[in-house]
């Protein structure tokens, strides 16, 4: 019995030291996650995310700590109703917004515009805010523009939403049947007449980021465009938030060939936590979710911009019910798994769109589920120097080569 018992404690003994080990392999580790939408978030429901918010959002200045969080790229998004005299407001006002965080904050968090700056906010043990632009719509076609961003901070720039600019094509307007399929009723209808990919504008538009310093990101546009980008970029890409197709068969995710790309580009792709993107069946049981709760949502989609809130707000209202929808944590790791068996472990990120999307694999709630994905990294025998690659270093080392010194 005194050997039963004594096995017992050893046993257990080894399972906290190994639990010891991965949690301090974290927060020793830089985490960058590189797409977060709370600033939208909070603007549209008048909150701060210095304030705690649990229970309304999955970020918040205190529980980005609490999760390890290192540097947060905050997303400056709107949807394309936001057209010419719009975009580029909104994207100052969301900019703005962030400003004045830091400014009540500055023991906290701080903006960060270099590789050098982040380093040294991080040793401070302070949150290192980053910016990217969600959508190049908010340029309004003009360059000025662009650089006007820049100056405020701006550091990535998707090129398109799910809504095409003039210049370039999103994957959602270069796949028939996708708007539907996601139930994104709210943006304009397939554009299938339009010529795909980037136009003279667009080229320059990557040109001039590349001299800049801004990172081009290619989340959320069409396959042309895609290839365009990669042919005329001479700096290494960013994916902020996207997942592998071949496990998932949706239009914002990578397929093999441009997973390649980015690697032979010397990028690096981060992992979106949305369980559409990482799940093939959840599409079919959130349209089964949907319908069951259809007149309720037709009546919300009354009020609201995007399908998104309405699909956020059921999501909470039913969170009981909404849990079976999610796919399993292990999946997230599949998608990670097999972007670094094609193409190794040095392009692979974490982006993980929270406060923009409506569901997550289980376990991963909010900000401080980001440990849970350190302790599987572990449990499927990845190296501490991997581990730490994923988390940040991949994103640092594009980083550096986007600088402009």
């Amino acid at each position: 019995m005194k050997k039963l018992l004594l096995l017992g404690l050893i046993i257990g003994y080894c399972g906290y030291l190994q639990a010891q080990s991965w949690k301090k392999l974290h927060f020793k580790s830089i985490l960058v996650d590189t797409h977060n939408d709370v600033l939208t978030s909070t603007i549209d429901d008048k909150l701060s995310f210095d304030q705690q918010l649990k229970g309304k959002t999955h970020s918040d200045l205190s529980r980005f700590k609490e999760g390890g969080v290192d540097v947060e790229i905050f997303s400056v998004w709107s949807d394309g109703s936001y057209g010419p005299g719009k975009g580029f407001k909104r994207a100052n006002q969301q900019i703005d917004t962030l400003y004045a965080v830091i400014q009540r904050n500055p023991d906290k968090i701080a903006l960060v515009t270099t590789p050098a700056e982040l380093r040294k906010v991080v040793k401070q043990q302070k949150l290192a805010a980053m910016i990217g632009v969600e959508g190049g719509h908010m340029i309004e076609d003009r360059l000025d523009y662009l650089d006007s961003l820049y100056r405020r901070g701006v550091r990535y720039m998707t090129l398109t939403w799910n809504n095409s600019t003039s210049w370039a094509t999103s994957a959602m307007d270069e796949t028939p049947g996708s708007r539907q399929q996601f139930g994104a009723d709210s943006a304009a209808p397939d554009n299938k007449d339009r010529k795909k990919g980037l136009t003279d504008l667009g080229k320059q538009i990557v040109q001039r980021m590349n001299e800049l310093g801004m990172m081009v990101d290619l989340s959320h546009v069409g396959e042309q465009t895609f290839w365009d980008a990669i042919h005329t970029t001479s700096k290494p890409v960013l994916v902020s938030h996207s997942c592998v197709y071949s496990i998932c068969p949706v239009f914002r995710n990578l397929k093999d060939d441009q997973i390649k790309a980015v690697a032979k580009n010397g990028g690096v792709i981060h992992l979106n936590f949305f369980s559409g993107f990482l799940d093939s069946g959840f599409v079919a049981r959130n349209l089964a979710f949907n319908q069951k709760h259809k007149a309720e949502r037709d009546s919300l989609r009354k009020t609201v911009s995007d399908p998104y809130f309405a699909d956020n707000y059921l999501f909470q209202k039913y969170a009981d019910e909404v849990k079976s929808l999610r796919p399993p944590l292990s999946l997230l790791i599949d998608h990670l798994d097999y972007i670094v068996r094609l193409v190794g472990v040095d392009h692979v990120g974490l982006g993980s769109d929270f406060d923009g999307i409506s569901s997550a694999p289980q376990q991963l709630d909010d900000v401080t589920s980001f440990p849970l994905i350190t302790e599987e990294l572990v449990k499927r025998g990845y190296s501490k120097k991997s581990i730490r690659k994923i988390l940040g270093g991949n994103f640092i080392r594009v980083f550096k080569a986007n600088t402009v010194k």
